[in-house]
């Protein structure tokens, strides 16, 4: 019984060292200049540049390390994007009514906006393929 106790404490002191460890190391994580064609969108040009579009929207936080880690990827998208389609990004802590708006609960939340109307929603760390994809087909 006390060989189960040890062995079962020892796995679980490994397991929250190593999340301790993953999490310091996705903290730094660097920050990425956005691409000079992803437009930052705030709770006053929303609407107008969300109208007539294709428009994927990623709701982020300077502190979110999933964040941090979709900011290259954004960036090569919009390299490759369609011609009807944007990139768009919403700070959640300068523009918390936007994420109340769109209910936005965690982050990186990228949402896929035709015409000022959601169709889609994406939630966590996705890769270049599937958001591209995702583009192509609508």
């Amino acid at each position: 019984m006390q060989t189960a106790i040890i062995i079962t404490l020892s796995v679980l002191a490994i397991y929250f060292l190593l999340m301790f460890v993953a999490r310091a190391r996705m903290k730094n994580v660097p920050l990425v200049e956005d691409h000079a064609k992803i437009i930052t969108l705030t709770d006053k040009n929303f609407s107008q540049q969300a109208k007539n579009r294709l428009l994927l929207v990623d709701f982020w936080a300077a502190w979110c390390a999933p964040c941090r880690m979709m900011a290259p990827i954004l960036n090569e998208i919009a390299e490759e994007m369609p011609n009807n389609a944007h990139i768009g990004k919403v700070n959640i802590e300068q523009y918390q009514s936007l994420a109340q708006k769109f209910k936005v609960r965690g982050i990186p939340t990228m949402i896929l906006f035709k015409n000022g109307v959601e169709i889609n929603r994406f939630v966590g760390v996705k890769n270049k393929e599937f958001l591209l994809k995702q583009l192509k087909n609508t």
